[in-house]
């Protein structure tokens, strides 16, 4: 047998946690003369022994003498993360029989145990260990919950055994609570452990760093001579994970936590509040190292200016004292979560007290992936699903979010099988419970009922509108493709050509040309949020009230990005400023905020803004210059061509009859705009429709309806009916407007100047 080796401990990743691997880097494997399959025994530097199976290490750890192991062989070798252990070539027999016993709660009927053999094969298991295993779905229980724990009564032979295919699964008679007592070391699986947080590596990283190394290597910080930190606030959108992290530390690190609810500390008895902080804080500095963790803090500290209650100035006035008081606090850290961090008093917020404020953020497309594996870890997903498309469709989506979209894909493929369940006994049958799949229709359909909680007061569900949805328009088409689509698309290829992408598109023209149907297919064709906003509902009587909704709009924009804003009718809320004296001056302030935001000095990093009006000449012309709404884009009235294309569009699915000749009504619909010939098309559909219903009898409606078919002539009392929208005043007018800014855009030494004056 080879020599045992010393190897770090970092968490695993998300995807292959829960299945006992230890994943090993290469030149370790070869120095120990293992290969992938293998056994190997794991030993901290306490009494902690745990036994895993050898899987590749990933590239990153290739060369530095890493070993990757989860929450749960941390916690049986007693050991954390960058630890040292030791690790010997383990040889393990194969098990002829296994006892298991199952929660008390747990009543399946039938044959269960070749599911509990297939869920163990290839795990090693020691008599009194409790494996957590996943039958049928687990993962419609929350993350602590997700799966099963099975205690393992009896092996065949004794000591550590490893399930092969031809093990012999035996069910104990005796509950897995009664076998408590019969544990040889091998501790419950923890809660909550660091591969159950996806997408936050590097906030979890600093949190790590705060907490961790000040208890495990306080000498580090004496040899700086500086103070280690006291205090982290985590502050982010809701459902994002914060608590999620602090529960992981707790269950990560070795000290004694002490949770503080902010609501449940507040008393109407003068004083009392304070006593119950002031316990919690003297029971963590008894039993230290410890860690406080306060959660929703802002209930509890918010800016003592700003509220009328007297409890609530003294709690923070307290929570002042104690977090740095004249008494040393010794190995206490807090940790604090919020989402409001603006409404915390300031004095709260400076070093001394909370050292660190980290932001955890909506997670982007990999953290998205992540949190897919950690929910889905449980369940048996079919080979359809494809947790990288999931991960792309789901913008805006938060942890919590895509916890519950686990949960609605789970609970949709429980409907499928819930007619041959009976609803009377107390047990399942373990064939119906095997059968359970989860396909990619129940997660499709789960995503209809979620709306994401980072956009959930501005989310718009982006309608089903592509490019083919929209008749003709190809060069407008392609020079939104250009700006919108392409910086998201290829932003490499951007940073490379150091060429910044356009932050707002004006598309202006007549109405009905199809300026709100082009914004609809590109922000559904680049794949991005999209946040609608309809100019009247933002101004408000009260001052500073319409100025703030752009704030949050672009606030929430910059979270969730890449994101679309849609200003529909801009002309209404970014008029002319001095142009209304009487006014009260709330379109002038809210003009000001949208400058500010979209060239101040904050930047919008994947955030477009695309604004569509019919009245260019009102807006006020600082909008409309370079680095703001710096694209404009013209839709037109149609020509022959781009009429017969609209045509094409609603007539698809229409029953046509043989006579209709396209080429013909685009030649007669000169001035119709895209709304115009969409009416026509309804209106003849509508013609032909009351025709049919006419002439036959209600019974018999239903069998003959096939054979209806719109003619010429139904199209032709259309065109009676609906006239076109335009005239060659209202053209040449728009094509004047389009004239005036190119020569706006021609002129820079007078920008600003010219493009106001482009429509005096």
């Amino acid at each position: 047998m080879s020599d045992p080796i010393e190897l770090t401990v970092k968490p695993l990743k998300q995807k292959d946690a829960g299945r006992g691997l230890a994943a090993v880097d290469r030149a370790s494997m070869q120095k120990m003369d293992l290969e992938n399959g293998d056994y190997i025994v794991i030993e901290g530097t306490q009494q902690g022994r745990a036994v895993g199976r050898v899987w590749p290490g990933y590239p990153e750890d290739e060369g530095k003498g890493v070993i990757r192991i989860d929450g749960r062989l941390r916690q049986e070798a007693d050991v954390g993360i960058d630890d040292r252990v030791t690790v010997t070539k383990a040889d393990i027999k194969p098990a002829t029989a296994v006892t298991v016993a199952l929660p008390q709660n747990l009543r399946i009927r039938g044959n269960v145990e070749p599911m509990i053999r297939d869920k163990l094969s290839g795990r090693p298991v020691t008599t009194g260990q409790t494996v957590p295993v996943s039958l049928g779905f687990g993962g419609i229980a929350s993350v602590s919950g997700q799966q099963i724990p099975l205690k393992i009564a009896e092996t065949d032979p004794s000591g550590t055994v490893v399930v092969t295919d031809s093990t012999e699964i035996r069910l104990s008679e005796r509950p897995a609570e009664d076998i408590a007592g019969q544990e040889t070391g091998a501790a419950d699986t923890p809660n909550i452990t660091y591969e159950d947080i996806g997408g936050l590596d590097e906030e979890l990283e600093q949190v790590r760093e705060m907490i961790e190394l000040p208890m495990r290597h306080p000498e580090l910080f004496q040899q700086l001579g500086i103070e280690p930190p006291k205090g982290v606030l985590l502050h982010g959108p809701p459902g994002t994970g914060k608590t999620l992290i602090a529960k992981a530390v707790a269950s990560e690190i070795d000290a004694a936590f002490k949770n503080i609810s902010g609501p449940e500390i507040m008393s109407k008895y003068y004083g009392e509040s304070e006593e119950q902080l002031r316990e919690v804080f003297e029971e963590a500095e008894e039993e230290a190292p410890a860690v406080i963790f306060i959660d929703e803090i802002d209930s509890i500290a918010p800016k003592r200016g700003e509220t009328s209650g007297d409890v609530e100035r003294r709690v923070v006035a307290q929570l002042l004292s104690l977090m740095d008081g004249l008494e040393e606090r010794g190995d206490v850290v807090v940790i604090a979560a919020t989402n409001r961090v603006d409404a915390i008093d300031p004095a709260l917020r400076r070093g001394g007290r909370f050292d660190r404020e980290i932001e955890i953020g909506v997670p982007d497309k990999k953290g998205r992936k992540e949190i897919f594996q950690v929910h889905t870890r449980g369940m048996p997903l079919t080979d359809e699903i494809d947790l990288d498309e999931f991960a792309e469709n789901t913008h805006g989506y938060v942890g919590a979010d895509i916890e519950q979209l686990a949960k609605e894909g789970a609970m949709n493929a429980l409907r499928r099988v819930r007619p041959q369940i009976d609803l009377e006994s107390d047990e399942i049958d373990a064939e119906i419970l095997e059968g359970i799949q989860v396909t990619e229709d129940d997660f499709k359909q789960a995503m209809k009922g979620i709306e994401p909680a980072g956009l959930r007061e501005v989310f718009i569900e982006v309608p089903d509108v592509t490019w083919e949805s929209v008749g003709g328009l190809t060069e407008t088409k392609e020079r939104l493709r250009e700006t919108v689509q392409w910086p998201l698309e290829y932003g490499t290829v951007f940073e490379e050509m150091d060429l910044e992408p356009a932050k707002g598109i004006l598309l202006y023209g007549p109405p009905g040309t199809g300026k709100t149907l082009l914004a609809k297919a590109v922000a559904n064709e680049s794949t991005s949020n999209f946040i609608s906003v309809k100019g009247p509902e933002l101004l408000n009587k009260y001052v500073g009230e319409s100025e703030k909704g752009v704030r949050e709009i672009f606030q929430k924009a910059r979270q969730n990005a890449p994101t679309i804003i849609f200003f529909d009718e801009i002309d209404s809320v970014a008029g002319e400023r001095g142009r209304h004296a009487g006014d009260s001056g709330v379109g002038e302030r809210v003009v000001s905020q949208l400058l500010t935001e979209l060239d101040g000095i904050e930047d919008l990093e994947d955030v477009v803004v695309v604004a569509t009006t019919n009245r260019p000449d009102l807006i006020d012309s600082a909008l409309l210059r370079p680095g703001r709404l710096d694209r404009h884009i013209h839709v037109p009235v149609p020509d022959q061509e781009a009429r017969k294309a609209i045509f094409e569009v609603h007539t698809e699915n229409k029953p046509l009859a043989d006579d209709i000749d396209l080429d013909e009504l685009a030649r007669r619909t000169e001035n119709y705009v895209g709304a115009d010939i969409e009416a026509v098309c309804r209106e003849a559909t509508m013609s032909a429709t009351r025709e049919f219903i006419n002439s036959v009898a209600p019974d018999e409606a239903e069998d003959s309806v096939g054979n209806v078919r719109i003619t010429m002539d139904h199209f032709e009392e259309a065109l009676e009916s609906v006239a076109p929208s335009v005239d060659d005043e209202v053209t040449e007018r728009y094509e004047e407007m389009e004239e005036r800014f190119k020569k706006a855009r021609t002129a820079p030494e007078d920008e600003d100047q010219a493009g106001g004056r482009a429509f005096q």
